[in-house]
């Protein structure tokens, strides 16, 4: 990774950007030799992502044909926009964010306790905690889907913060999310370090 002051190595770090957005993207190869993207639902469970899919269709062709995928989250955070900079100079427009990429290996999950478990934590994860059916075998919807594991091989990790900046510079960013309090400004704000009560 170029960027070293960016990069995340806790795996519980990781692990919670997994586990704080439910789409990600999922990048096959295609028939074609165009790499193919797609948004996917996802849970993040016991280590290895998991998304269900229909019963047919080019992404399961594409996995068939070559296992090896690519997959990334991201978490936009705040953009800093030409209000920080009296100037108005663009290459002090910024983007925040969180992200993942994975590289591994995907493979349909047959029939049986790990695919009602890996739907059972999809459904989970997108109900939020709120009471919900369980899946179990006999449910239709249960024999019509498929479930695919990607298994990491390889994973990076970044959140893009202004780590690079001085204490100086950081704390004026900060200041400025706070003051212009827009989605997402006091949430990077914290995620920089400082407590938006103290600025």
């Amino acid at each position: 990774m170029r960027r070293k002051h960016c990069e995340i190595t806790d795996p519980q770090d990781i692990e919670r950007i997994l586990n704080s957005t439910t789409i990600g993207r999922l990048a096959t190869s295609g028939a074609d030799g165009y790499p193919y993207i797609i948004p996917i639902n996802f849970a993040n469970y016991e280590g290895n992502i998991y998304f269900h899919s229909a019963s047919k269709g080019e992404k399961l062709d594409n996995l068939a044909r070559d296992p090896k995928v690519c997959f990334e989250v991201d978490i936009p955070m705040a953009y800093l926009d030409t209000g920080f900079d009296p100037d108005r100079r663009i290459c002090h427009l910024h983007q925040y964010y969180h992200s993942v990429i994975i590289r591994g290996q995907a493979s349909v999950v047959p029939d049986g306790p790990l695919k009602v478990a890996a739907l059972n934590a999809l459904v989970t994860k997108q109900e939020k905690g709120a009471d919900h059916e369980l899946v179990n075998e006999e449910m239709p919807g249960y024999k019509a889907c498929k479930v695919v594991k990607i298994e990491p091989i390889f994973i990076s990790a970044k959140s893009d913060l202004g780590q690079n900046k001085s204490t100086e510079e950081r704390l004026a960013v900060a200041q400025y999310l706070k003051s212009r309090n827009q989605s997402g400004d006091l949430e990077t704000v914290k995620s920089m370090g400082f407590d938006p009560a103290d600025l």
